[in-house]
């Protein structure tokens, strides 16, 4: 039998949240606002997979170019190449 290859697969260190006592997801996360052309970084939060970019993207930096119903267009380059992703503020972080 062919093994799987989905959404999720070759993720399992990405993937994994070291659990802290006492600390839950935090909603604020959940309403953050970012505008157009700031940088954030995606951090993807492995307990929310709705608007969750692929693993690839992890630890990846892009430019807000807009948003579409709750989730945002993040704009990024790998290698050459121009990509537009689509990704919920759950995962993402503002670059200070």
């Amino acid at each position: 039998m062919q093994r799987s290859r989905g959404f999720r697969s070759r993720s399992r260190k990405k993937m994994t949240k070291v659990e802290r006592k006492g600390r839950t997801n935090p909603i604020t996360n959940r309403f953050q606002k970012f505008e157009e052309g700031d940088l954030v970084h995606i951090i993807i939060n492995p307990s929310i997979q709705k608007g969750q970019p692929h693993s690839r993207f992890h630890g990846k930096t892009g430019k807000i170019i807009g948003k579409k119903g709750k989730a945002y267009l993040v704009a990024l380059k790998e290698g050459n190449k121009a990509k537009e992703l689509i990704v919920r503020p759950d995962h993402l972080k503002l670059q200070n």
